[in-house]
């Protein structure tokens, strides 16, 4: 099935960056690495404020995506950007439901859902992340806990073509401890026995499941080895020229 899908590698910036670092992480980093295009798509996600300024110097071959979006449309909405905003902006890519979003900021599975069905009505496509926290890894109920976030969002999206599904256990974020191979494996096939019996046996051999999680150049060689890892989505690695050795990791597989 994997050989359908091809490799994906987001890097998520977070709240991160200065005009003067994004400049040398671009010139230095990503416009002269030899990515093969072909086999890998490979998208970054900068702070909204920093969109403008990537999208002018960024090579055409990496696409671009915001951190968020709100669930509201243009209007009396102090400091918010609505997917309306980032289509005006020609920004292809949403990253929605990142478990920092749900855990600082209360975004319920409801929200969540809200802000898709709205992005993919705005013509931009998503990233979805979902993932248990420790608790709910420890008691054994990782599978409840991704299938309802899965489950929250089924009805906003008509098409999962426009789905890149981010798995990430809250656990590993940012901690430095990652999944191991099989313990990522054993939840992104999950994922796709949950996409056959919801979305349809297409949806399931296409849509691309990526795994994030304190992946680095380390480790990203054996988790892109698992049969139903499609990728990554990155955090603070990203930031660093090992991000490029991710992106090859995915790259090198046939």
């Amino acid at each position: 099935m994997k050989s359908a899908r091809k490799f994906f590698v987001g890097g998520n910036w977070k709240s991160n960056g200065t005009i003067s670092s994004v400049k040398d992480l671009v010139f230095k980093v990503l416009n002269p690495a030899p990515i093969n295009f072909s086999k890998v798509d490979v998208v970054v996600a900068p702070m909204a404020i920093h969109i403008p300024l990537v999208q002018s110097i960024l090579r055409p071959e990496i696409q671009i995506a915001a951190q968020n979006a709100s669930i509201t449309g243009q209007g009396a909405y102090t400091g918010e950007i609505s997917p309306e905003h980032f289509k005006d902006q020609a920004v292809p890519w949403i990253i929605l439901g990142h478990s920092e979003r749900r855990n600082f900021y209360g975004e319920t599975d409801q929200i969540v859902a809200g802000k898709i069905k709205r992005t993919l009505g705005a013509g931009i496509q998503v990233i979805a992340c979902i993932g248990e926290n420790l608790k709910e890894r420890e008691s054994g109920v990782t599978t409840e806990v991704i299938t309802r976030q899965l489950s929250a969002i089924k009805n906003s999206i008509s098409d999962w073509r426009n789905v890149v599904i981010a798995y990430e256990p809250v656990w590993a974020i940012g901690t430095g401890v990652s999944a191991n191979p099989n313990q990522a494996q054993e939840v992104h096939a999950e994922i796709r026995k949950w996409l056959h019996a919801n979305a349809g046996d297409v949806a399931a051999k296409t849509t691309r499941v990526i795994y994030g999680g304190s992946v680095t150049d380390a480790n990203s060689n054996e988790l892109i080895g698992q049969p139903d890892i499609d990728g990554f989505l990155v955090g603070g690695a990203s930031l660093k020229p090992g991000f490029i050795s991710i992106v090859e990791s995915c790259a090198k597989r046939t």
